[in-house]
């Protein structure tokens, strides 16, 4: 923790401020949403189908209007779309803890998903922009801080409960808005196009769909996302299965964070001094999917208890550790091929080329979990998810050897 402490005092108040906004955003958000689904069924006493809708409106606010939120951010300038996002998460927390109509509950879902759109491109592209050559380290200790707050989140939101699922929603509400005003009155604005500087919306986009480096980088990252998201599917349905229970499932996360918090900061400054952008995220990416090794072992060789808990143990270890060398060097790689102007765009169009990586691994681990339980071959969705992390860190190096990614032959920094 020294380290990370020393690294972020060596950046300038407006990234340490967007660090600070990061764990506030994330204490805020996993102190809410883990209890979300549960409130929404006995406390407002909703059927299963509106509990899916709500949750589902909510993720698909957010994944569906990032490029919107990225475009909004070139154009209107990051601060705003920051104050903006925080603003908007405090109404729609704020309402989830005042209200069981049905409508209004939507409302609080869709104000929630399309903060988020509006927050997240905006952070990332202020942060890259003021980090200049610094770039990895900088997104290096944000990752620090946004694990942080997926760590103490849920622990406060359950202290919380037992005063009543309203003091969770205003609580977080509360942060948000302290978020709000903070941004507002020390962030520094950045400058934003000119007029002179601005050409449409719609051209702006076909510039970032048509960068074919840009898409080629971003189409190989896919899988990615959809293998990171089994921390909240696959993993905690095998922990499940083998008697974990919910405490199992709460410790892989709990893991998973502290590993972010204590290692990604001496991580990435090894990484750094070893290997380029390209290698760093290719290793991390084949990291990623030799994670799910051990479960597809496991399936073929089921271990006795307490054992049977330890290849999940290790999937997550591996997992976190692949995520950690890869999201510095990616973050930093897709601000880069961006240039100075459409940095908030890029990342806006990146965010929703995610969103399908996350649907598409949660439909085939979904529809593999199933296939396994019904065939009886109990490896196959780990084998498959396996594969997709390995060919994804194939797919990064290829790009990297035929040189259609320049930026990735730069030296660290």
């Amino acid at each position: 923790m020294i380290g990370v402490v020393r690294q972020f005092r060596s950046f300038d108040r407006p990234i340490q401020l967007l660090q600070i906004n990061q764990v506030g955003i994330n204490l805020g958000f996993y102190m809410l949403m883990p209890y979300l689904a549960h409130h929404l069924a006995t406390g407002a006493g909703l059927a299963a189908w509106a509990i899916g809708l709500i949750l589902g409106l909510r993720n698909m606010s957010q994944q569906g209007m990032f490029l919107v939120g990225g475009s909004l951010s070139d154009r209107l300038g990051y601060k705003p779309m920051i104050m903006m996002g925080c603003a908007l998460r405090t109404v729609g927390f704020a309402l989830f803890g005042l209200t069981t109509s049905l409508p209004l509950l939507v409302l609080a879902a869709l104000l929630t998903g399309f903060a988020g759109a509006l927050f997240n491109p905006a952070a990332r592209a202020y942060l890259a922009c003021e980090a200049g050559e610094r770039k990895v380290a900088a997104f290096a200790v944000f990752n620090v801080f946004y694990q942080g707050g997926i760590l103490l989140g849920p622990l406060v939101g359950v202290a919380l409960l037992s005063v009543g699922f309203t003091a969770v929603c205003l609580s977080a509400a509360a942060i948000f808005a302290a978020l709000t005003v903070l941004q507002g009155r020390y962030l520094p604005k950045r400058r934003v196009l000119a007029g002179d500087e601005r050409q449409p919306v719609l051209h702006d986009w076909k510039r970032a769909f048509s960068d074919r480096a840009f898409l080629s980088f971003a189409t190989a990252m896919i899988a990615s996302y959809g293998l990171s998201y089994q921390m909240y599917l696959g993993l905690p349905l095998e922990v499940q299965r083998v008697g974990g229970g919910d405490g199992g499932v709460t410790a892989l996360y709990a893991l998973s964070a502290l590993l972010g918090i204590a290692g990604q900061v001496r991580l990435t400054a090894w990484c750094a001094a070893r290997w380029t952008r390209g290698q760093a995220i290719s290793r991390g990416l084949a990291l990623m999917g030799l994670a799910f090794a051990p479960l597809a072992v496991a399936g073929r060789l089921p271990l006795p208890p307490p054992w049977s808990m330890l290849p999940a143990i290790t999937c997550t270890i591996l997992l976190t550790l692949g995520t950690l060398i890869a999201f510095p060097f990616e973050m930093a790689t897709i601000a880069d091929m961006a240039g100075d102007r459409l940095i908030g765009t890029y990342y806006g169009v990146y965010n929703l080329l995610s969103g399908v990586g996350i649907l598409a691994g949660n439909l085939l681990a979904g529809a593999m979990v199933d296939v396994a339980r019904s065939s009886g071959w109990a490896n196959l969705p780990w084998l498959l998810l396996a594969a997709a992390g390995l060919a994804s860190a194939a797919a990064v190096r290829r790009l990297e050897h035929r040189n259609r990614l320049a930026i990735l032959h730069a030296a660290p920094h």
